[in-house]
């Protein structure tokens, strides 16, 4: 019937084109039995899309995982993300270092020391970065941010770990910036009042009080940013240069999770495609652990 509607190519590339077919019987007859066996007979199909074969042909999630090299469209196809999680670590955490201390001494300058007529222009100012699409913070790098760290450090090319950082860096803050500023702005002033009538300075009272009296919503600023950073892919792209191998130095060109999927997906099939989807599996697990753990630490700061 299939070959009646379709013909036998378009109707053998319809099957073939849908995942996770399900098993069924297929009434054949006469001179066509040989024609069915050959284009119907698919392999069984498990849970979330993963074919039999695949770990059949020797491919397991510890490989997966822990593998170094990826070649998933050569003759002995490899699919090892290793080098891909290490550089969304590498990426996030440089970007933390950077903008966290930036992104909290701004957020405390507003909120305790800037006057009203100064945080009126800052805070517009954060709001407006906030909105801008992520390819124009990766042209910005592209443009400004990496032929200046091939010139600094006379590199054949910007293009590296270093770059990555930085540009992640700057996404992070208008997002750091607006959570601990209202975070900062909620603490009592009974605090703050407090603190000076006992006869603490300015500085130590924002310091000492008021900035650990609103620990709970930094923390909260921090995950929210770190969300942004793990998730960043557009920018990445353009300042990585997208080479997936296990960073050595920040000087190394990297691929992070994010990048590996959007550049690799347009072309993908089976189970080059499968495992792009399970990437984005990592990934998403990555962001769940890394937001327990800032909960369970939120939780401690406010007991």
């Amino acid at each position: 019937m299939t070959e009646q509607f379709f013909g036998k190519e378009l109707a053998a590339r319809k099957i073939e084109a849908i995942p996770g077919l399900l098993e069924f019987d297929i009434p054949v007859h006469g001179d066509n039995r040989g024609w069915f066996k050959e284009n119907f007979q698919k392999e069984k199909m498990l849970p979330l899309g993963f074919p039999e074969s695949f770990f059949a042909e020797g491919k397991s999630f510890t490989k997966f995982i822990f593998g170094t090299q990826w070649y998933p469209t050569s003759d002995d196809p490899k699919y090892g993300i290793l080098p891909m999680i290490i550089a969304s670590i590498y990426g996030t955490l440089g970007a933390l270092i950077i903008g966290v201390p930036i992104g909290l001494l701004t957020a405390i300058f507003i909120s305790e020391i800037a006057p009203n007529w100064l945080s009126k222009i800052i805070i517009p100012a954060v709001e407006l970065l906030a909105g801008i699409p992520s390819v124009l913070y990766g042209l910005f790098g592209l443009a400004i941010i990496v032929p200046w760290i091939q010139n600094t450090f006379n590199l054949p090319q910007g293009q590296s770990l270093l770059a990555v950082i930085i540009v992640l860096a700057v996404m992070m803050l208008p997002t750091i910036i607006s959570v601990s500023t209202t975070a900062i702005r909620a603490v009592p002033k009974s605090y703050k009042e407090g603190s000076l009538a006992l006869g603490a300075s300015h500085i130590e009272t924002t310091f000492k009080v008021v900035v650990p009296a609103a620990k709970s919503g930094i923390l909260a600023a921090i995950v929210l940013g770190c969300g942004r950073a793990i998730g960043e892919t557009m920018a990445i792209i353009l300042v990585g240069g997208n080479a997936v191998e296990i960073p050595k130095s920040i000087f190394d060109k990297v691929r992070p999770l994010t990048s590996n999927i959007a550049l690799e997906m347009g072309y993908a099939t089976e189970s080059h495609q499968e495992l792009l989807f399970a990437t984005g599996v990592v990934l998403f697990a990555f962001i769940l652990i890394l937001n327990l753990v800032i909960s369970k630490l939120s939780n401690k700061e406010g007991k």
